[in-house]
C-alpha cells in the first residue's frame, strides 16, 4: 500500500478533492502557506495497485505533471474503508499488485547505477569470478555473482521501452554494453596477470578446469536460466518487492561466461571460448527479451496518449529483434546439445566394443575419450585400459578397436570434415585382471583410425 502527497495547484482544489471524495478515498488537506502557487497539500492512502488509475484520474482533472506528487510505501492502514478500498481495487484490476507506472520509472533509475560505481563494481565482479573459475571454486563464483550490478541496466532498458522514456532506454543499454566489455576486459586482464607471474603454473591444462570447462560448450539447458531471470526482473521491479536475489540470479547467467571468455583471450585461445561468448549474447538478449514482454504484458504504458503508438511500435520491433537473435542463438544451442549427445553415444559405442573385444581375455578396466573442437566437440583420442593376467598374452585390441569406431567417430554435423582418432591401448598385468592391481605397466598399439 501506498501513501500519496499531492500539492495542489492554485484553481485545482476543487476538482482534486471531488474526484477523491467521487472514488470513497480518504484524504487530509493540509493548507499550503508558502505563498508559492500551491493552495494545499492533500494525503491519501491507496492500495498499491490503484496509484496508477488515481493518478491518471487527477491529471484528467487538470493535476499537470509539475505539481509535485510524492509517492510513499505505507506499512499499515487500520481502516474498514480503506479495506473496502483494497478489495474493490482487487477485483477490478487485472494485473494483480503491481506497481504505478511513475514507481516503475523511478525504481528503474535507480537500480542503474552511477557510472563510477557500476564500472568499479562490474570489474571487481568480473575479477572475482575469474579467480574462483581458475580456482574450480563454485563458492567463489558465486560471491562474485553477489556484488555484479547487472540487474538494472537490464531493466531500466526494457522499462524505458514500455513507457517511451528514451532516455532511461539509452542508460540502459550504454551500460549494459559497457558492462560486457569491462567484464571481459577485466577477466582477461587480471587472467593475463595470474598467468604471466605464474601464479596459474605453466603448463596447467586451464579449459580442463571444471567450473571452465562446463562453460566452454554451452547448451540448449543454458536457455531456460536467462529466461528465467528476466520474467523474474520484470515481476519484481513491477511488483516493488526486492530486486537483491533476482540480480544475483542475472548475474548468474552473465558473469561466470563473461569471466570464461576473459581467460581464453588471456590464454591466446579465443576460439575455444567462441562458444562462452555466444552464451553470454544469449543472456543479455534473454533477459531483455522476457523483461520486455512481461513489462508490456502487465498493461505498462506511456502517459501520454500520442506516446502509446511510438512505444507500442518500439516494443514489438525490440521484441521482434531480439526474437530473433534468440532464434538463432537457440538453434546453435540445439546443435551444441546434439553434439554431446553424439559424443556420450561415442563414449559408450567406445567402452562396448572394447569390452566385446577383449571378451574373456582380459578386463576392460577404464576407457578415456579426448575431444578436440569448440563448441563442437569431436572424439580426437581414445585410450583404453585393459588388464590382463600375469604371464598370458595380452589380447590384441588397438587395430580391432581402430576399426570398430571409424564409423562412430563422425564429426557433429560433418563440420570439419573426417575425424582423426588415435586409438592408444594400454595393458597392465596384474594377479588379477579385474583389479589392474600389481602393474608391470607396459604400452603398446597407437593407430589412427579415420571417420567416415
Amino acid at each position: 500500500m501506498r501513501l500519496v502527497q499531492v500539492m495542489v495547484p492554485a484553481g485545482k482544489r476543487e476538482s482534486v478533492l471531488s474526484t477523491l471524495d467521487e472514488e470513497g478515498i480518504d484524504y487530509v488537506l493540509s493548507d499550503e502557506t508558502s505563498g508559492r502557487e500551491y493552495t494545499a497539500v492533500v494525503s491519501f492512502p491507496l492500495p498499491t495497485e490503484a496509484v496508477e488509475p488515481m493518478l491518471q484520474q487527477l491529471r484528467d482533472v487538470g493535476l499537470e505533471r509539475d505539481a509535485y506528487t510524492v509517492v510513499l510505501n505505507a506499512e499499515t492502514v487500520i481502516s474498514r474503508r480503506f479495506e473496502d478500498l483494497e478489495k474493490r481495487y482487487e477485483e477490478e484490476d487485472e494485473n494483480g499488485d503491481r506497481i504505478a507506472r511513475e514507481e516503475l520509472a523511478a525504481r528503474a533509475d535507480e537500480m542503474a547505477p552511477e557510472l563510477s560505481t557500476f564500472v568499479v563494481m562490474t570489474a571487481i565482479s568480473a575479477i572475482v569470478a575469474t579467480a574462483g573459475l581458475l580456482l574450480d571454486s563454485p563458492a567463489v563464483v558465486v560471491g562474485s555473482m553477489v556484488i555484479a550490478p547487472l540487474v538494472g541496466p537490464a531493466m531500466a532498458t526494457s522499462v524505458g521501452t514500455v513507457i517511451d522514456d528514451a532516455d532511461l532506454f539509452r542508460q540502459g543499454v550504454r551500460l549494459q554494453v559497457l558492462g560486457a566489455v569491462l567484464a571481459i576486459a577485466s577477466a582477461a586482464l587480471f587472467a593475463a596477470v595470474m598467468r604471466f607471474a605464474n601464479v596459474v603454473p605453466p603448463g596447467t591444462e586451464v579449459f580442463t578446469i571444471g567450473e571452465v570447462r562446463e562453460r566452454l560448450a554451452p547448451d540448449v539447458l543454458s536457455l531456460p536460466i536467462a529466461l528465467g531471470a528476466g520474467v523474474a526482473g520484470a515481476l519484481s521491479i513491477s511488483s516493488g518487492v526486492s530486486t537483491a536475489l533476482v540480480g544475483v540470479m542475472i548475474a548468474a547467467a552473465l558473469v561466470p561466461p563473461t569471466a570464461v571468455v576473459g581467460i581464453g583471450l588471456a590464454w591466446g585461445e579465443p576460439m575455444t571460448v567462441s562458444g562462452s561468448f555466444l552464451l553470454v549474447v544469449v543472456n543479455f538478449v534473454s533477459i531483455n527479451f522476457t523483461a520486455l514482454a512481461v513489462l508490456w504484458y502487465k498493461g505498462y504504458r506511456p502517459d501520454r496518449l500520442f506516446q502509446l503508438g511510438d512505444a507500442r511500435s518500439a516494443t514489438v520491433k525490440h521484441i521482434a529483434v531480439l526474437g530473433v537473435i534468440i532464434l538463432l542463438s537457440t538453434t546453435f544451442l540445439v546443435g551444441v546439445t546434439f553434439a554431446s549427445y553424439q559424443s556420450a553415444t561415442f563414449e559408450e559405442s567406445a567402452t562396448q566394443e572394447a569390452a566385446a573385444l577383449v571378451g574373456d581375455d582380459g578386463t576392460v578396466l577404464d576407457v578415456e575419450v579426448a575431444y578436440g573442437g569448440y563448441p563442437f566437440r569431436q572424439p580426437t583420442a581414445v585410450t583404453v585400459t585393459v588388464g590382463h593376467p600375469r604371464g598370458e598374452e595380452p589380447p590384441e585390441l588397438a587395430q580391432p578397436l581402430a576399426a570398430s569406431l571409424a564409423d562412430d567417430a563422425e564429426a557433429p554435423f560433418g563440420i570439419g570434415g573426417s575425424a582423426n582418432v588415435t586409438v592408444r591401448v594400454r595393458y597392465i598385468a596384474a594377479e588379477s585382471a579385474t583389479t589392474g592391481q600389481e602393474t608391470t605397466g607396459s604400452t603398446a598399439g597407437d593407430v589412427t583410425a579415420h571417420a567416415a
